[in-house]
């Protein structure tokens, strides 16, 4: 993994200016592309887009992931008309987008994306039409609604390998960006002068961390350079589009790669603040349960397994709660109390960065809230844990921790054979218990009480797990 990551920053192979006004046009003898590869909804919109007098391509990443024997997510279609006039051709489309305004035809369960041919936005802001184009004082991209011709579109993509137009009729792909070479060269550049493409929009930076990682491609030394200084760009993007943008770097089968550049280019940081400061001040365990994570996320993926975004940011949170769990023991709050409140003030915090949907954050909350039940286990609570729908993330939970070197007194290990055994085992294992005491079960013993006197409860085990 780290041999991929110091690959990844690599000397530009030449250095020439990859914008032209002509392209490389590769004819179906040069390549290996075929009409009945693509989707035939994406072919079909082409066909009548030219039908209309409209140019049309498929455009790239399918483009690019059939150039690399990969199977496309989904189809993207540029052409020269506006979203109104492809809305006029298609009584199935819906004009989406205020930023950045599209197009969606709907097949069925299948939706063709498809949008107007770009355009450089002015250089001087007197001369930008706030409806069509705006920027903020950082040079980042407000609004992005000036049109163009093929040429100047291909100048606006952000890569090298996303700026491919396969023309499915004539068969013939268009380059002008020397895409193909860097596709044969397994390399991501920027088109442009990087610094000024991650201004106009900071997310380009994640998207040349998710493209290397997904593709197994190295970042050309340009392109990777301005990223340090820039990462804080980030915090000017709205928190719902990071939300998105993380899905991606994360659930794409590549998370544990992107971890690490993520991490080397101080992106991470910006993502996930106090993660990044857990990661700082106890290295080792954080670095190895959020590793853990991403790479059995990501064989669960390779297998064809469901995923769960609420499994993955209790993950990435987690190393941030003990402290602020054990600051509140400090001042006095119950264990229970603390494990919930410091759950609640780290939840809260990340959503300012990333805004995790609340059908999401409630997992987390209960599969942290998990952690302090899993070692109170007498009586009938361990039957009770069983039947609790959120067991099993929470069991998962405890073996990542454990894992990652907390120390559990081998609470892992009981609970796996607790669900093995039948009810006799069972009651024998609950018995057994009982005679080590309250440590061993995290619950307290029965105590007569008093008068006058309160049952006290016994202590529930560190949120370090020590």
């Amino acid at each position: 993994m780290l041999k991929k990551l110091f690959q990844s920053f690599r000397t530009p192979l030449r250095r020439t200016q990859h914008i032209r006004s002509t392209p490389e046009v590769l004819n179906s003898g040069q390549h290996s592309l075929q009409k009945a590869q693509f989707s035939r909804y994406a072919v079909n919109i082409v066909e009548r887009l030219q039908g209309a007098g409209y140019q049309a391509y498929l455009v790239g990443g399918c483009v690019r992931d059939m150039l690399l024997g990969i199977t496309p997510k989904d189809f993207d279609v540029a052409t020269s008309a506006t979203p109104e006039q492809v809305r006029a051709e298609f009584r199935n489309a819906r004009i989406i987008g205020r930023r950045f305004k599209l197009v969606h035809i709907h097949f069925g369960r299948e939706i063709i994306e498809v949008a107007t041919f770009r355009a450089n936005h002015p250089q001087n802001e007197d001369d930008e039409d706030s409806n069509q184009s705006s920027r903020n004082e950082s040079g980042r991209i407000l609004r992005d609604n000036v049109y163009g011709t093929l040429e100047e579109d291909a100048q606006r993509r952000d890569f090298t390998i996303n700026a491919l137009y396969y023309d499915p009729v004539s068969e013939r792909i268009l380059d002008y960006a020397n895409g193909v070479h860097d596709i044969r060269n397994h390399l991501i550049r920027l088109i442009g002068d990087p610094k000024q493409r991650y201004q106009e929009d900071p997310v380009r930076m994640l998207r040349a961390v998710r493209f290397a990682a997904k593709l197994n491609f190295g970042i050309e030394k340009h392109t990777v350079q301005p990223i340090r200084e820039l990462a804080p760009m980030l915090r000017e993007i709205p928190s719902a589009r990071l939300f998105e943008e993380v899905l991606k770097l994360f659930l794409s089968g590549h998370g544990a790669i992107t971890f690490e550049m993520l991490v080397d280019l101080q992106l991470f940081a910006q993502l996930f603040p106090a993660s990044a400061d857990a990661l700082e001040h106890n290295p080792e365990y954080t670095h190895t349960l959020i590793s853990e994570a991403l790479t059995n996320t990501d064989l669960r993926i390779k297998q064809n397994k469901p995923v769960t975004p609420a499994f993955l940011f209790a993950a990435l949170l987690w190393p941030a709660l003990p402290a602020r769990v054990l600051r509140l023991q400090e001042r006095g709050m119950p264990p229970i109390p603390a494990m919930q409140e410091g759950a609640h003030e780290l939840i809260a915090e990340q959503c300012q960065r990333i805004a995790i949907p609340k059908r999401f954050t409630m997992p987390i909350r209960e599969i942290w809230d998990m952690q302090e039940r899993l070692p109170r286990r007498s009586g009938k609570r361990a039957d009770l844990l069983l039947d609790n729908p959120r067991f099993r993330a929470g069991y998962d939970f405890l073996l990542l921790r454990e894992s990652a070197g907390e120390q559990t007194d081998g609470l892992g290990e009981w609970w796996t054979d607790y669900q093995d055994a039948n009810d006799s085992e069972r009651r024998d294992m609950i018995r057994d218990l009982s005679g080590k005491g309250d440590d061993a079960s995290g619950a307290p013993r029965k105590r007569r009480r008093s008068s006058g006197s309160k049952r006290k409860r016994a202590g529930a085990p560190s949120a370090t797990g020590e």
